[in-house]
C-alpha cells in the first residue's frame, strides 16, 4: 500500500516516515563513553545500515510491515516496555491518519473495536486538515507561535459496544519541515492576511501549493480516556441544540449515559410527575419510556410506593437508589408493588433522579439496568454532573410544550378566556400525547348548564357617519383628478383624455346625492383599474406632466391608494373609542373572575358587545350557589355604567360626534354552550336554547311595542327580560345604583315588540347619571390615538 498521501487527500504536505534524528542520536551515543549504552546503539545502527528509507523516508507503508520490529527497536526508549500496558501511544504523522508502533494496550482498544473499524480524527473536516498542516508549516518552518490546536479526539467503540473517548497529544520533536521547488516564500505580510482568513481556504492553497512542502521524521501520539468528560461536554452540547428532547434522548442521551457509566444495557426512562395530584404520569415523550408506570398512563403515587418511600422521593425530593431490586423488595416488603413492576421489566438496579426547577418537581429520570449492583449509591454521584443540563432542558421542553398547546389552543380553538382554558388545554395535551395525529379530530368543547349574560354599547349613527367620511374623501379625490386631467388635455389634447374628464364629471355629479350601497366599491375599482392605470402611461411623457401625476400620488394614503382623511379620521375616532370600551371592560372583567370563574368573551364592532356564561361545569372543582349568578349581574349593570361615563369623558375630543347606547339581555334559563370548531367561537348548543341567540342578535335594533321608539336610548340603559322575577331583580340592583347616584330616578317600564319566535319580552330603561366632577379624567383624543398606534 502506497502512503502517497496527495493523491488520497488534499494537503501541502507530503509525508515521509523517516528516523533520521533518532539515527542521530544513536549515532551520538554511539561515540559516548558508556559502553552499555554505546555498543546498544552500535549494534542497532548496523542492524538499519542495509536499509537506507530509515533514513531517507519511507513512503510505501508496507515497508513499516516489514521493519516492524526494527522500528521497535529504534523507538524502545520513546515506547518503555515496561509502560506498554498502560500507556495509550504511537508514533504518527500528525493530522494524517496513520499511526504505527502501537503500545499493547493502544492494539488491545483497537482490537476490541472491530476490524471493520477506521480510526479517524472526530469533526476534522478536510479544510481545518489543510489549514492545520499549513500552521505547521508556519510554527516549525517560519518559528511563528500560532495556537491553532483544538481538543481533537478519537471514538473508539470497546468490547461491548460502549463508545469510548480519547483526547489526541501530539509530540513533533523527531518531525522537520522541508519545502520543496513548489514552495512559495511566505512573507510577514502574507501572514497577517492569513491570520484573519482561517475560512478563505482558496487563500491557504495560494500560499502553501498542494505538496509543496515535505514533513520528515514521525510525530508521536498519546492518548488519554477522556470518555467521562466528553460524554458530558457531549451531553450538555446536545441538549443545548434547539431539537425537540424526545429526539435528543431517543438518539444521543442513552448512549452518552451508557459511555458515562459504562454500563452496556443501561436504559434511559423518564416519568412526569404533578405534585397537586400526586400523580405520575407518562411524558409526552414520543420514545421514553416510564419504567415506573410501565403499560399505564397515569397513577396515583400511593398505589406504587408506601408513605415513608413517597415522602423521601416527593418530599424531601431524594433520588431513589436500588442497587439489588431482589433484595430491595425482601428487605422492603411495603414497596413490593413497585419492586415487581421493576423485576417484570427485568429490571436489578435502577436510580430514580427527581428533575426540579424553581422548587417545582418536574418528574424523575430513570436509569435502569437488567444486572443488580450495576447502578448503586458510588456511581449515582456521577448524576451530580449531568442534572443541571438536564434540568435546563427538561425546562426548555416544558415551556415549549406550553407553548405548542397554547398554539393548538390558539390554531384549532382561538384565543381562549382563562376560565375555560383548563379545558382547552386538557384536550390539546391528549392530542399531542396522541402524536400530533393529523387524522385525529379535534374533540368540540361542551359546558352545559350555563347562565348567559349579555351586553352591548353599540355606536349610534356609525353607518351615517362612516358614508359621509366615505363621501367626502371621493369627492375630494374626483375633485383632483378633474383638475389633473383637465391640465394634461391643455398639453396632450387626446380624446381619451376629455372621455375620462367627462366620466370623472359624472361620478362627482353623482356622488351629491345619496350615497348607494356598492357606490364606493364602484367608484374605487373605476379609479384604481383604469384611472392610476392611464395616469401612469402619461406620467413618462412629459416632465411637467410627471411632476403634476406624482403630486397627485403623494397625496393619496400609502395603503389603499386613495384619498384617506376623513374615513381615517372615523376609523381612528371608532378604533379610539372600542379600544376604550374595551379597555375599560377587560380591567373590570378581570376584577369579576375573582367572585367566581365565568366564560368571558367580547367583540368590536360598531361598539362593544359582551358574553358572559357562568355555572359548575365552567369551574368544577370549586362549589358553584346561584348568589354568584347575582353578583355578576349587579357587576355587569355598574360595569355598563361605568364604560358609559369613559365615552362621556372622551366624546368632547372627538372628530365625530357619535352618540352611544347601552343594552343588557337577562335570561335566566340555563343553557349550553359549544365551541364551533369552523367559527372558532363559543355558541349556544341545541335548537332548545337557539331562542336566547335570536334575542341576543335582534333586540338592540326592536322597538317599543306600538311605537316607532327604538328600546334603546343615548344616555340610558335599557335591560330586556322576560320574567317577573327578573324585572324585581334588576329593580333592586338599579335602586342599589341610584343609591350610589349613578342612575336616574326615572325608571321607563315598557313591552317589547314581538320578534319572530319570540313574544312576551319587556325592558326596563333608566336614564345614566354622569359623573362631571373628575375634570382631571377628561381624555385627550390625540393622546389616546397615539397609545392606540403604538401598541
Amino acid at each position: 500500500m502506497k502512503m502517497d498521501c496527495s493523491k488520497e487527500i488534499c494537503t501541502p504536505l507530503i509525508a515521509r516516515i523517516s528516523f533520521h534524528k533518532v539515527l542521530e542520536k544513536l549515532e551520538e551515543i554511539a561515540e559516548s563513553d558508556v559502553d552499555y549504552r554505546s555498543d546498544y546503539a552500535k549494534a542497532l545502527l548496523r542492524h538499519t545500515e542495509p536499509f537506507p528509507e530509515l533514513r531517507e523516508g519511507i513512503t510505501d507503508l508496507a515497508l513499516l510491515e516489514k521493519h516492524k520490529l526494527l522500528i521497535k527497536n529504534l523507538l524502545a526508549d520513546l515506547f518503555p516496555t515496561a509502560l506498554t500496558h498502560n500507556e495509550i501511544k504511537a508514533a504518527a504523522i500528525p493530522f494524517f491518519n496513520i499511526t504505527f508502533n502501537h503500545t499493547e494496550r493502544f492494539n488491545k482498544i483497537l482490537e476490541n473495536a472491530g476490524e471493520d473499524f477506521d480510526i479517524e480524527i472526530r469533526n476534522f473536516d478536510d479544510h481545518q486538515f489543510y489549514v492545520f498542516c499549513c500552521c505547521l508549516i508556519l510554527n516549525m518552518y517560519y518559528g511563528y507561535n500560532f495556537d491553532f490546536s483544538k481538543p481533537l479526539f478519537y471514538d473508539i467503540p470497546d468490547a461491548e459496544g460502549i463508545m469510548k473517548h480519547y483526547r489526541i497529544l501530539y509530540n513533533a520533536d523527531f518531525l522537520e519541515i522541508i519545502p520543496t521547488d513548489k514552495a512559495i516564500k511566505i512573507t510577514q505580510e502574507d501572514v497577517d492576511i492569513l491570520i484573519d482568513n482561517f475560512d478563505n481556504l482558496e487563500l491557504w492553497k495560494e500560499k502553501f501549493p498542494q505538496n509543496s512542502w515535505i514533513s520528515k521524521g514521525f510525530g508521536i501520539i498519546s492518548l488519554f480516556d477522556a470518555t467521562v468528560e466528553n460524554a458530558i461536554s457531549n451531553l450538555k452540547s446536545n441538549l443545548l441544540l434547539p431539537n425537540e428532547f424526545k429526539e435528543v434522548i431517543k438518539d444521543d442521551i442513552e448512549s452518552i449515559f451508557k459511555s458515562i457509566y459504562k454500563v452496556p444495557d443501561l436504559k434511559i426512562g423518564f416519568t412526569e410527575v404533578n405534585e397537586d395530584d400526586q400523580v405520575f404520569t407518562m411524558a409526552s415523550f414520543k420514545d421514553v419510556k416510564s419504567h415506573i408506570l410501565k403499560d399505564c398512563e397515569e397513577m396515583n403515587c400511593n398505589k406504587l410506593f408506601c408513605d415513608s418511600t413517597l415522602k423521601n422521593m416527593m418530599g424531601e425530593k431524594q433520588q431513589l437508589i436500588i442497587s439489588d431490586v431482589e433484595a430491595y423488595r425482601t428487605n422492603n416488603p411495603e414497596d413490593t408493588r413497585f419492586a415487581d413492576r421493576l423485576l417484570e421489566q427485568n429490571i436489578k438496579s435502577c436510580i430514580l433522579a427527581p428533575i426540579i426547577k424553581n422548587d417545582r418537581m418536574l418528574g424523575f429520570i430513570e436509569l435502569v439496568s437488567s444486572k443488580p449492583k450495576e447502578l448503586n449509591s458510588i456511581n449515582a454521584i456521577k448524576l451530580n454532573y449531568i442534572l443541571p443540563f438536564l434540568t435546563d432542558t427538561l425546562e426548555r421542553y416544558y415551556s415549549e410544550l406550553q407553548n405548542e398547546i397554547d398554539a393548538i389552543i390558539q390554531n384549532e380553538y382561538t384565543a381562549i378566556h382563562n376560565s375555560v382554558y383548563w379545558k382547552f388545554r386538557e384536550e390539546a395535551l391528549a392530542h399531542i400525547k396522541a402524536g400530533n395525529n393529523p387524522d385525529l379530530a379535534y374533540k368540540e368543547i361542551i359546558f352545559k348548564e350555563v347562565y348567559p349574560l349579555y351586553g352591548q354599547i353599540d355606536i349610534k349613527g356609525s353607518s351615517t357617519a362612516r358614508n359621509e367620511s366615505t363621501e367626502k374623501d371621493l369627492i375630494r379625490q374626483i375633485e383632483k383628478l378633474i383638475v389633473l386631467f383637465r391640465f394634461i388635455n391643455e398639453i396632450e389634447k387626446l380624446p381619451l383624455i376629455e372621455q375620462h374628464t367627462y366620466e370623472l364629471e359624472k361620478i362627482q355629479d353623482d356622488l351629491k346625492h345619496e350615497l348607494k350601497a356598492d357606490t364606493e366599491a364602484v367608484v374605487q375599482g373605476y379609479i384604481i383599474n383604469e384611472i392610476h392605470v392611464l395616469l401612469k402611461h402619461f406620467d413618462t411623457t412629459n416632465a411637467k406632466i410627471h411632476e403634476r401625476i406624482s403630486e397627485y400620488f403623494e397625496s393619496l394614503d400609502g395603503k389603499v391608494k386613495m384619498v384617506y382623511e376623513n374615513r381615517k379620521d372615523f376609523d381612528d375616532a371608532l378604533s379610539v373609542i372600542n379600544k376604550k370600551m374595551a379597555e375599560v371592560l377587560d380591567k373590570k372583567q378581570a376584577e369579576a373572575q375573582s367572585f367566581f370563574p365565568h366564560y368571558y368573551e367580547r367583540f368590536k364592532t360598531d361598539g362593544v358587545e359582551h358574553n358572559l356564561y357562568i355555572g359548575a361545569s365552567i369551574a368544577p372543582k370549586l362549589s358553584y350557589n346561584p348568589l354568584y349568578l347575582n353578583n355578576l349581574r349587579l357587576w355587569q349593570l355598574q360595569a355598563m355604567c361605568e364604560m358609559e361615563n369613559e365615552y362621556h369623558k372622551l366624546r368632547p375630543t372627538l372628530p365625530y360626534d357619535l352618540d352611544v347606547t347601552s343594552l343588557i339581555l337577562v335570561f335566566s334559563t340555563p343553557i349550553s354552550i359549544r365551541f364551533r370548531m369552523d367559527e372558532k367561537r363559543f355558541d349556544v348548543d341545541g335548537t332548545y336554547n337557539a331562542r336566547y341567540e335570536v334575542v341576543k342578535k335582534r333586540i338592540d335594533k326592536s322597538y317599543i311595542k306600538g311605537t316607532q321608539e327604538r328600546i334603546t336610548q343615548q344616555g340610558k340603559i335599557t335591560i330586556v327580560y322576560s320574567q317577573k322575577q327578573e324585572e324585581a331583580e334588576y329593580r333592586r340592583y338599579i335602586k342599589y345604583l341610584q343609591h350610589k347616584n349613578m342612575l336616574g330616578k326615572t325608571i321607563e317600564n315598557f313591552e317589547v315588540e314581538d320578534l319572530q319566535g319570540v313574544t312576551g319580552l319587556r325592558a326596563l330603561r333608566v336614564e345614566i347619571i354622569y359623573d362631571e366632577t373628575d375634570a382631571s379624567g377628561t381624555y385627550s383624543y390625540q393622546d389616546l390615538l397615539k397609545e392606540m398606534t403604538t401598541k
